[in-house]
């Protein structure tokens, strides 16, 4: 089917209060479908997960409280500096492989753009690169475990 018939076809439905057009022309065959705008089309549930029970929802004023669980607690202040977050939801490595030493350690003076850990995410090994000169004051990442976007890694001083 030509190119500019298929155009011609897009145009017509946009124009149209139409949802959906089918064209079938010998063999070959066109279907253009839309949803209206602001409809909303639920994702099919998948056939091998079993209904899950629903948690109690637990009002949460901010990030601290949605990620604690609860309200912040005293000993979890973060130490004065830079703090450089997860930029991907992944999991964190402190060393490019379990037999060689880490990146970085505490007390380390790094350069900017100086690699710190990797995330792997999605079987892609990620370097995590210092955004900040200065000393490492804190490695909060946990090597092997899991990371959510934007949870603090280090902080540098």
């Amino acid at each position: 089917m030509d190119l500019r018939k298929i155009k011609k076809l897009i145009d017509l439905l946009e124009e149209s209060n139409l949802a959906e057009i089918e064209i079938k022309e010998g063999e070959e065959s066109v279907r253009l479908s839309r949803n209206p705008v602001g409809t909303y089309v639920p994702a099919p549930a998948p056939v091998y997960a079993a209904p899950a029970a629903a948690a109690p929802a637990m009002p949460m004023s901010g990030p601290t409280e949605a990620s604690t669980g609860g309200t912040a607690k005293p000993g979890n202040a973060l130490p004065e500096g830079h703090v450089q977050r997860a930029p991907m939801v992944g999991t964190f490595y402190s060393s490019s492989s379990p037999d060689k030493p880490a990146f970085v350690t505490v007390g380390q003076t790094i350069k900017a753009g100086e690699t710190l850990a990797i995330i792997e995410a999605m079987k892609m090994f990620n370097p995590i690169e210092a955004e900040v000169s200065g000393t490492v004051v804190a490695i909060l990442g946990e090597n092997g475990s899991p990371v959510e976007f934007d949870q603090p890694l280090f902080v540098i001083a």
